[in-house]
């Protein structure tokens, strides 16, 4: 159940449902997804479907790894730096780890962190950094980045985080406070004290766990 052949199934359906950059899809083809899961459910990776990873986190639908890393990318300009809020199980970390050139992800979730950076270690990016931070301030370091990524949905989108763009960066995040009422938007930043919003389609993601302050 993880052949070539099963990912290829995999990449038909993303086809199907409206995917259409290639380079994605190319990437995700290739990702090997079976090993971003716990061995028990390594017969599943391939459905088109979110998984448990532990620590009340999951690894996300296909389809929503390939629709938010479609929409990150298009924008204009080449991703030469970005920033990923949400390490979890890293398979969208190795997805856009295949398409820019530099990737910093950060995760608050020990165990998690752990996992990750040493599963992409083992598996050859070097284009990768893994951090172990709370994604509520994202990661000033290596700042201004020219896209965001955020793969847990807070109630409203962190200022923060829009503060790390770079004048005409993009930021995919889902937003809302119930799972029922999350939507997928896209944050432009025009200028130091302007942005715009464009919403996309619903969506279910866990809670971005905030701090009450820093």
């Amino acid at each position: 159940m993880t052949s070539q052949r099963t990912r290829d199934r995999l990449i038909d359906k993303l086809e199907k449902l409206g995917i259409k950059n290639q380079d994605v899809l190319r990437v995700m083809r290739l990702v090997p997804r079976h090993l971003f899961v716990d061995e028990a459910l390594s017969s599943r990776s391939y459905e088109n479907t979110s998984l448990p990873i532990g620590h009340g986190q999951t690894i996300s639908q296909p389809y929503i790894v390939a629709r938010m890393t479609e929409l990150l990318l298009e924008g204009e300009a080449d991703l030469e730096n970005v920033l990923e809020v949400g390490t979890g199980s890293a398979y969208q970390a190795a997805v856009l780890g295949g398409l820019v050139k530099n990737l910093h992800t950060v995760e608050r979730i020990l165990p998690l962190y752990r996992t990750a950076r040493d599963l992409l270690y083992d598996l050859g990016y070097r284009n990768i950094w893994v951090h172990h931070a709370d994604g509520t301030w994202g990661w000033q370091e290596s700042a201004p980045y020219d896209a965001i990524m955020v793969t847990a949905a807070p109630n409203e989108i962190p200022k923060s985080l829009i503060e790390q763009l770079k004048i005409g960066g993009r930021m995919i995040i889902p937003v809302g406070e119930k799972k029922g009422e999350q939507v997928l938007q896209v944050v432009i930043r025009r200028s130091e004290n302007e942005h715009i919003i464009k919403n996309h389609e619903s969506v279910v993601f866990v809670p971005f766990l905030q701090e009450e302050s820093k």
